[in-house]
């Protein structure tokens, strides 16, 4: 599956989603979130009753990962959105109280094992563009096009303050660079798949570039890779 994925990782708030869904729309294939699926998992579980400490809920889990579905369906605008159970959670998945408790799901190994065997299975199926944190190092170690997208602490913040439903009323450049620094620290220590940027990757900082730049940064790399 090298040749059919286009993988971007990279920390919280670094620009991935935007990129990677605009970089999908300019190449006409589609683009899968795949923090959107951690995120889905995690509401799944916030509405059986738990969330911190889920370490502790091993058998809870592997109940809960059986009994659910999760997939990406082509809507009538021709995006993808993301079906948890049957149900469109796009709206759902993007709250504060989501987004706190993502990174103690994303940590269970039980939830990153089913996860990226559906990831995978995305990629068997067309030519994607996946995001994430571990698409380059784990889930698509080969993929042909890696690219390790991040920017300075202060940009990331500012552009989670912009991002709807993604931060508590009254949040702060400060406070939100905060969150972000704990959230970049549980990603790069966890036991399993840490964020890391990939060897073979492309390495951008967005700090001083607009969305279209990057988005024109990459096609162009790939337009050379392909040559």
């Amino acid at each position: 599956m090298k040749d059919s994925v286009i993988a971007i990782d990279g920390p919280a708030a670094s620009g991935k989603s935007s990129v990677a869904n605009l970089l999908a729309e300019k190449l006409k294939i589609p683009y899968i979130n795949t923090g959107n699926m951690y995120r889905a998992i995690t509401l799944a579980a916030m509405q059986k009753g738990f969330c911190s400490g889920m370490d502790n809920h091993a058998p809870l889990i592997n109940e809960l990962l059986q009994q659910t579905t999760l997939n990406y369906v082509e809507n009538e605008n021709g995006k993808m959105q993301l079906e948890l159970n049957g149900k469109n959670v796009d709206a759902e998945i993007r709250t504060p109280e989501v987004a706190k408790c993502v990174s103690s799901v994303a940590a269970i190994p039980a939830v990153r094992s089913w996860l990226v065997k559906s990831q995978r299975q995305f990629a068997s199926e067309n030519m994607i563009v996946m995001e994430g944190r571990d698409i380059g190092t784990v889930v698509f170690p080969d993929a042909r096009f890696k690219f390790f997208l991040t920017a300075s602490p202060k940009v990331r913040a500012e552009r989670r303050l912009n991002q709807e439903g993604e931060t508590a009323r009254g949040a702060t450049v400060e406070s939100v660079a905060d969150q972000i620094a704990k959230r970049d620290q549980m990603d790069m220590t966890r036991k399993i798949a840490p964020l890391r940027e990939a060897n073979d990757a492309v390495h951008i900082d967005s700090s001083n570039m607009t969305l279209d730049e990057v988005v024109d940064f990459i096609t162009e790399h790939i337009k050379r890779g392909n040559k």
